[in-house]
């Protein structure tokens, strides 16, 4: 019982340990213009977005443009 009880520790702190790098991703200025000009046309579609981005997934683009963009600031 004790080792269900240490692995579910250790898929939590996993999980927590990839969504901290996903945000920490850098885009380079190519990929930021790109991203600001297709969401300018498109909206919120993220995954369309990462579509016109090879390498990116629509998370890692939707968290960019939340992290930079947010105005809730």
């Amino acid at each position: 019982m004790a080792d269900l009880d240490r692995s579910s520790d250790n898929v939590s702190a996993d999980s927590t340990e990839q969504s901290s790098k996903v945000s920490n991703v850098e885009f380079s200025e190519d990929e930021e213009m790109l991203i600001a000009m297709v969401y300018n046309l498109v909206g919120e579609r993220w995954s369309l977005i990462a579509g016109r981005i090879p390498g990116r997934t629509a998370e890692e683009i939707e968290k960019y443009w939340t992290s930079r963009y947010s105005t809730s600031q």
